[in-house]
């Protein structure tokens, strides 16, 4: 492969990877700019969407709808995946966050990760500790640039990451609820007293971000063939590690940190034993911690909110 292909190749690895890593991170940064917490469970979250995206699409296969409705079933399959992970979302945010919310920061930590546990052994026991075989849907059908070979695969989660992402800065911009959840990630008092329902704006949080979490899990499970009910694990580390690059908080912050991820972690695969690629993303995350603590995008964090 000469060098164009081989840079052509990387990159759209690059971005194809970071773009998973940024729907996660999105899921973070916006659970904590509303309520100052990280959700543990957000691991899970992905991982469930994950399961019910192969359950419906294996429903789907097995009907023969893939074949003559193509489009309507990702749309299908994204779609219920995506609304039972935000209906969970709403769930585990009135039974594991809102009682809590008064409490000490020690205590809610705790609420989220039993929340995790929870969740991670319920998967185990309604899906087994093996590894579930996705329905293949793209296949290994792609197309090539120079020797670069690409597959539609990629190139679709690309494409939808894109238009998630996007959906959601229009959302959180220009809507009066999206304008809501700014001010109350800003100042939750403040929005108190102008009128805003602070538990409206922190329940549509606890939708929006595990539905991108379960998107993503949906698109890790197409791509790779297979899911594990403990593999959110990685994948929430690695998310987590980009919101917090990125500046934990910041919607941008948030995507950005997820390409920073995903590139660092396909060159690292591309030049170097990638058995140690994972180790890539906290070296990176440790030192843009020194140099910038608050994150590339994200603003200082006073003693008293930590």
């Amino acid at each position: 492969m000469d060098n164009a292909s081989f840079i052509i190749q990387q990159l759209i690895n690059a971005i194809f990877l970071g773009s998973i890593y940024s729907l996660i991170a999105l899921g973070y940064t916006m659970v904590y700019g509303i309520i100052e917490l990280i959700n543990f469970a957000h691991g899970e979250l992905f991982t469930a969407g994950a399961f019910i995206g192969i359950i419906v699409l294996a429903a789907l296969q097995n009907m023969g709808f893939v074949e003559t409705h193509f489009v309507l079933t990702l749309i299908l399959v994204f779609g219920m995946a995506m609304a039972y992970v935000a209906v969970l979302g709403v769930a585990i945010e009135h039974v594991a966050y809102k009682p809590l919310r008064k409490a000490s920061r020690l205590a809610a930590i705790l609420s989220a990760l039993g929340m995790s546990i929870f969740l991670s052994n319920g998967m185990m026991l309604s899906q087994g500790v093996s590894d579930r075989a996705y329905p293949a849907i793209f296949g290994l059908k792609g197309f090539s640039i120079l020797d670069a070979r690409i597959a539609y695969g990629q190139i679709f989660i690309i494409i939808l990451s894109l238009v998630l992402m996007v959906a959601l800065n229009m959302f959180v911009n220009w809507t009066k609820l999206g304008k809501a959840m700014r001010a109350t990630a800003q100042n939750q008092t403040m929005a108190r007293m102008l009128g805003i329902d602070i538990d409206r704006t922190i329940r549509v949080t606890f939708m929006i971000g595990p539905a991108l979490g379960a998107a993503a899990g949906v698109m890790v499970g197409m791509y790779y063939g297979s899911v594990r009910f403990d593999m959110g694990f990685i994948y929430m580390i690695k998310a987590f590690a980009a919101a917090i690059l990125g500046g934990i908080g910041s919607i941008p912050g948030a995507v950005l940190g997820g390409i920073i991820i995903g590139g660092v972690e396909v060159l690292w695969s591309a030049f170097l034993p990638s058995e140690w690629k994972d180790v890539t993303t906290f070296v990176v995350l440790i030192l843009v911690l020194y140099l910038r603590p608050s994150g590339i995008l994200g603003e200082h964090v006073s003693e008293s909110r930590v």
